[in-house]
């Protein structure tokens, strides 16, 4: 199913949504695509041959820049890399069923930065955490540091996947030996490739407080902490986990 009928020959963007089963919640992200009033962009969706009213969602959205994709796959890390595989864009953006661009100016800001900047690798930004309803629960645990480095990701996910725009060119495809944090261990191969990184202030995604990493919540820390070796040592690595479990107890010590 091709719901795309005059886009780009070349976006500037390439958004990536990988759904299944989520008619509930990819209507607020198809509407905050379509709301966005930068038009540089092509919305691409892979769906995993959902069973429930995904596809007749789909079909009655009207955005001439929608893409639509749908069959099995090998789970999500799978469906991005078949996203990736069909983006046309300069920068690759992954918006997760029920996540959105935090204002219908969201896009522009970012485009205006990769001119301002003349196309960094990564431009990224901070995220705020919202219900099911849309209501905002606050920001995101982990806030994105005023300038990023690789040596930033040895303390975790310290960007919000959808708040990491990427330059498409630098990209490979997600490691599929990783179930839970594949999306990790790829914005680390994107640093390794990014001369430069850009960060914005403002908050540019609401992110949806559910989904797989959230439910698999110890395999996915698990499965950090054997990329945190690989990429930056096990002794430190055990170190830094050592100061994150002493920083915990005494932040709750403080609060009783």
């Amino acid at each position: 199913m091709d719901t795309m009928s005059s886009k780009p020959l070349r976006p500037l963007f390439s958004i990536i949504t990988v759904t299944y089963n989520a008619q509930d919640t990819l209507p607020v992200t198809l509407s905050s695509v379509a709301k966005q009033t930068c038009e540089l962009y092509e919305h691409i969706i892979v769906d995993g041959a959902s069973t429930d009213q995904t596809l007749s969602v789909l079909s009655g959205f009207s955005n001439p820049r929608l893409h639509v994709m749908s069959g099995h796959d090998n789970g999500i890390y799978d469906a991005m890399n078949k996203g990736l595989a069909e983006a046309k864009g300069d920068y690759v953006i992954f918006l997760n069923a029920g996540d959105s661009f935090h204002s219908p100016d969201t896009l522009q800001h970012i485009a205006d930065t990769i001119m301002e900047e003349d196309y960094p690798g990564v431009v990224y930004g901070q995220t705020d955490i919202v219900d099911a309803e849309g209501r905002r629960l606050g920001p995101r645990h982990l806030q994105a540091p005023e300038r990023l480095t690789l040596k930033d990701f040895a303390d975790g996910m310290v960007v919000c996947h959808q708040a990491f725009v990427a330059l498409r060119r630098i990209t490979d495809p997600y490691d599929l030996h990783y179930c839970y944090s594949a999306d990790y261990e790829w914005c680390i191969r994107v640093l390794q490739h990014a001369r430069r990184t850009v960060g914005m202030k403002e908050v540019i995604v609401d992110y949806l407080n559910e989904g797989t990493t959230t439910r698999h919540r110890r395999e996915s820390l698990w499965e950090r902490y054997r990329i945190m070796c690989y990429y930056y040592g096990t002794l430190p690595t055990i170190l830094r986990h050592v100061k994150f479990f002493f920083r915990s107890f005494r932040k709750g010590v403080r609060n009783k």
